[in-house]
Order: structure tokens, then sequence, then C-alpha cells
């Protein structure tokens, strides 16, 4: 084999594996994702069938229903409703009028959850740094205030 022959040959193969590479990564992000979905959209029928996706919106007040670990609930994007079922513990910020987002499929009609995200807003800070600032801000205060007094402690 000639040496150019052994070049193309070589450049060939490299080529065959980066597609098959490059397929085998696209093909598992493919199957990884998961899409986000209005109320609205679930119920105008856009959402993949027989896929997992995630449903958000606002949990309708008065619409929680505890059964052991099954709870049922809707939720709303104020123009139309999804019912949801979640069989699970849920997060401790998950409360009637507050957002979530839901990931499952729908079954019937109903969106089957297999896990339950409660949203908070932007203005959320753990607890713990909410203490340190405070104490933060307390103490910066009384360094102030005792500079203005010129009191020394």
């Amino acid at each position: 084999m000639k040496p150019r022959h052994k070049r193309l040959a070589i450049a060939g193969g490299v080529l065959v594996a980066v597609g098959a590479i490059a397929t085998l990564v696209l093909n598992a992000f493919q199957s990884n994702l998961v899409f986000f979905y209005s109320p609205s959209q679930v119920v105008a029928k856009e959402v993949p069938d027989g896929r997992t996706f995630r449903l958000g919106g606002m949990v309708e007040d008065g619409s929680v229903k505890r059964e052991g670990v099954m709870v049922s609930f809707v939720v709303t994007d104020t123009v139309q409703k999804v019912p949801v079922r979640f069989e699970g513990i849920l997060p401790d910020l998950f409360k009637e009028g507050k957002g979530v987002v839901a990931q499952g499929k729908v079954e019937g009609g109903t969106f089957i959850a297999k896990e339950v995200l409660a949203k908070h807003d932007e203005n959320y800070m753990p607890p713990e740094a909410a203490e340190a600032l405070k104490r933060a801000k307390e103490g910066g205060q009384m360094q102030s205030s005792q500079a203005a007094t010129g009191d020394p402690r």
C-alpha cells in the first residue's frame, strides 16, 4: 500500500470513528432531554406521547388532597388546569397557590408525577444565610452606633 493510500485509510477511519461518537452522544442527549410544558400546552395535547416531561404552573388553591403518601392536586397556569397525582413525600416548600414543577407522564388525562419540585421566588435565601446576614447587619449597626457615641466598647 502506498503512503498516500495509508493516509487516506487513516483519515477515513478517523472520520468514521468521530461520526460514530457524535451519533452516540447525540442519541444519549435525545433520550435524556426532559422538556417543560405549561398546563395549556398539556390540555392542547402539545406534549409528546409516552415521553417524560415537566409540567409547571401554580398549585390551585383548595385542590390538594392527601391519602397517605398519595397526593393529588391541580396545576394551573390561570388559563387551563391539569390534575396531577404523586406518590411520595412532597417538598417542604410545596403549598397551594405556589409554583410547582412536576416531572412525569400523562396517563388517561391525569399527569402522573414521579418527582415534584416546589418553586420559590428569586428572593429566597436559606435560613442559615439569612441568620448570618442578620447577625452581620446587627453587628455593623452596633459598631456604627458606638463610633457615633464615642463609646469604645
